[in-house]
């Protein structure tokens, strides 16, 4: 096939902007995928398993109709985070309408400090929890979860907060550039937990935007790269990361000044030089979902490449809602080099989110999760399991407790605040979303909101222990 596949023994790559109607539907009747437009795979490939073929015109079909509606909902986000700056720099609705009448509206400015993307909105804590101090067994995951949710900001914002709320030091924000739809489409950034005596850095990944059509096809797009030796692998993930058309996934690239940044290479290369100079410093991996499996794919690769050194110095993985990123193969050989002598890997998950439920784990597709996962019920009490309950989301045993959880979290939402605390009031705005949650209840449990809830509230995880 096509030279983008140089280096991977199999694999299968869904094109979207290639699928036409008869495409799509030759798929269900059809076992011959190597013939169909919209597969990209070796010569003679044959899917005999029907609900393979369905799975993958179910994906093909959500990607070409996100792609479909990739402006619209680029214009609805921007309006929507506008308009709810709008309200934010002007103290309410009621006093922007005594700035309209004065003339003295304040307009918020996009690449501003204090302009928020609509996951900030959603849930606007900005503070480190004081109680939970660096030699707590809770730290870790509560700086993962609140760097994972900052990622969704721009960088003067990012800046902002470590800088002058967090009190560490910022060290660089990353675009990485994606060779598939060829635009810049993974953000990251780094920072160190105090500028002097070094002990942590962390490296948080953007998750998925919700109004971002790219990175909604990422998370639905079944694509697969199966490496030798390692596994079958995401391919919607792997490009977001910086595999490249012509040369797979190297451990170096080409030196060229023409090359745009990947994601992988620019923050190995940005680890190298500070653990470098801070001998005693580690670095914590983490992000929500998109960005979730971002993050274990980082050291997977790392892992791929020999780079020991590295992994020696890697304290953990903390991921957030993240969904499936590779088959049992890749599992294992993740786990070999994460989580031993000790575990490393550390996957939470909130109640009824149905991301970390997506790819499907079943016969019809490859994808399986692996290493710790911590899960939340709606009471933010945790056990660890191997699997959290309700794998893959569409089960009618779990519809009516799903609408009854969904109808507790939107009264919790009144309670909240009261009961607990001020810092964990939430606003009409993520009010709203539990609405939504009455009739799609697996989105809004997929919000940042409940995971801070979590590492903050919940019990620090037992390393080893399953349940």
């Amino acid at each position: 096939m096509a030279s983008e596949c140089d280096g991977f023994s199999d694999y299968m790559v869904l094109r979207p902007d290639k699928a036409g109607v008869s495409d799509l539907f030759r798929l269900l009747y059809s076992s011959k995928v190597a013939e169909n437009e919209s597969v990209d795979c070796p010569v003679d490939t044959q899917i005999n398993e029907r609900r393979r073929r369905w799975a993958i015109f179910i994906s093909l079909l959500l990607q070409k109709t996100f792609l479909l509606w990739r402006k619209p909902m680029a214009w609805l986000g921007s309006a929507l985070e506008f308009w709810l700056n709008l309200l934010m720099d002007n103290h309410g609705f009621v006093s922007l309408l005594c700035n309209i009448f004065t003339g003295k509206v304040a307009y918020p400015q996009k690449e501003s400090s204090a302009y928020r993307s609509c996951i900030g909105q959603m849930d606007t804590r900005e503070e480190l929890d004081a109680r939970i101090q660096p030699s707590d067994g809770k730290y870790h995951a509560a700086l993962s979860i609140m760097a994972a949710k900052l990622a969704y900001e721009n960088e003067s914002c990012i800046q902002n907060i470590v800088t002058n709320h967090w009190n560490m030091e910022y060290l660089g924000f990353y675009d990485g550039w994606n060779d598939y739809q060829e635009q810049y489409s993974s953000e990251a950034f780094v920072f160190n937990d105090k500028a002097a005596d070094t002990e942590l850095i962390v490296v948080a990944f953007r998750g998925t935007e919700p109004f971002d059509a790219v990175q909604w096809c990422a998370d639905f797009d079944f694509s697969w790269y199966e490496i030798p030796n390692v596994g079958k692998v995401h391919g919607g993930f792997m490009k977001e990361l910086g595999l490249q058309k012509k040369l797979g996934f190297p451990k170096d690239l080409p030196q060229s000044r023409d090359r745009p940044s990947y994601a992988y290479y620019d923050l190995r290369e940005k680890l190298r030089e500070v653990l470098r100079h801070k001998e005693k410093a580690k670095f914590l991996v983490t992000g929500h979902s998109l960005g979730g499996a971002l993050a274990i794919l980082f050291p997977s690769i790392l892992a791929l490449h020999g780079e020991e050194w590295l992994l020696g110095r890697l304290e953990g993985v903390y991921t957030f809602g993240q969904p499936r990123v590779g088959d049992v193969k890749f599992g294992e050989f993740v786990e070999q080099h994460l989580d031993k002598p000790k575990k490393r890997y550390f996957r939470y998950v909130y109640c009824n989110d149905i991301v970390p439920r997506v790819p499907y784990d079943d016969s019809a597709l490859l994808f399986k999760h692996f290493g710790t996962c911590i899960y939340f019920n709606s009471l933010y009490k945790g056990k660890v399991v191997k699997e959290e309950p309700n794998k893959n989301y569409f089960s009618l045993w779990t519809v009516i407790p799903k609408y009854m959880n969904a109808w507790w979290e939107f009264i919790r939402s009144f309670l909240i605040g009261h009961v607990i605390g001020q810092d964990y009031k939430e606003g009409w705005f993520m009010t709203s979303m539990r609405l939504l949650a009455l009739v799609a209840p697996g989105l809004t449990p997929h919000t940042p909101q409940d995971y801070v809830n979590c590492t903050r509230l919940g019990a620090s995880p037992p390393s080893n222990k399953l349940e």
